[in-house]
């Protein structure tokens, strides 16, 4: 078993290795200015950008966007559903299933739903057969008690109100036997200097996100490119929009 696991592990770093050498090398081209400027990086949960940034800009501080870790914690929700669904019922979710409706109230935030709506969603998943609600209503609530901690971002929050939140959300997790929370609980425990440097900063990269989104889009609208220029050209102007005044009534 150590010998698999060994080159396992090999066999990932040097699938690793070539995408951090692409990031490293854009980042080396840059003017060394440029790099010495940087204060604060936003990435996602990912051990390629990190290796990176730390090889390449070791005096920047690493943040990892609160975006990434709401769509990490939504996903174990989702799975939890599903494999539950699959496990009790013998098959895919249905549209007759109360779980299978409530798949999208169950990766909103609680604080942005209506009061009534949140109540409805508990009593709906008390509802059902313990095997099935129960699993699931541990998940959201492991969800919600993460998404309590990111909302402290901007507001300063104490180190210890931090901590206590942070460990309200490892102890439902762990007493759970739930896989998926298990996993989340690790993964928040491997990245948490860096979802702690976003509680203290607030840094973001939604701005940049939004944008990757936009071009997307425009790809797909159009079915591909078949010109990189009119590719180029169409999400430029896809892309900048507010800032030539074409989303201004004025």
């Amino acid at each position: 078993m150590p010998a698999k696991s060994g080159t396992c592990t090999l066999a990932r770093a040097q699938e690793l290795e070539p995408r951090t050498r692409a990031v490293t090398g854009w980042l080396t081209a840059r003017r060394p200015a440029w790099r010495e400027q940087i204060q604060a990086v936003a990435i996602d949960m990912c051990t390629v950008f990190k290796a990176a940034i730390r090889q390449v800009l070791p005096h920047a501080l690493l943040v990892v966007d609160h975006f990434h870790v709401v769509q990490l914690a939504n996903r174990a929700v989702t799975e939890v559903r599903r494999r539950v669904t699959l496990t009790q019922r013998g098959r895919r979710g249905r549209g007759t299933d109360p779980e299978w409706r409530m798949r999208n109230r169950l990766t909103r935030s609680a604080a942005r739903m209506p009061g009534k709506h949140v109540d409805r969603l508990v009593d709906t998943l008390e509802a059902l057969p313990a095997k099935i609600g129960a699993p699931i209503l541990a998940a959201w609530n492991a969800k919600e008690d993460l998404l309590d901690l990111l909302a402290t971002a901007r507001t300063k929050p104490d180190r210890e109100h931090v901590h206590r939140l942070l460990h309200r959300f490892y102890t439902r997790c762990a007493a759970t036997d739930l896989p998926e929370l298990h996993r989340l609980a690790t993964t928040i425990e491997t990245w948490w200097p860096q979802i702690h440097a976003f509680l203290r900063t607030g840094i973001t990269n939604a701005g940049s996100e939004g944008t990757n989104r936009v071009i997307k889009t425009v790809a797909r609208d159009a079915y591909g490119f078949r010109n990189p220029e009119n590719q180029r050209l169409r999400t430029r102007t896809a892309t900048t929009r507010r800032h030539r005044g074409h989303l201004n009534p004025a």
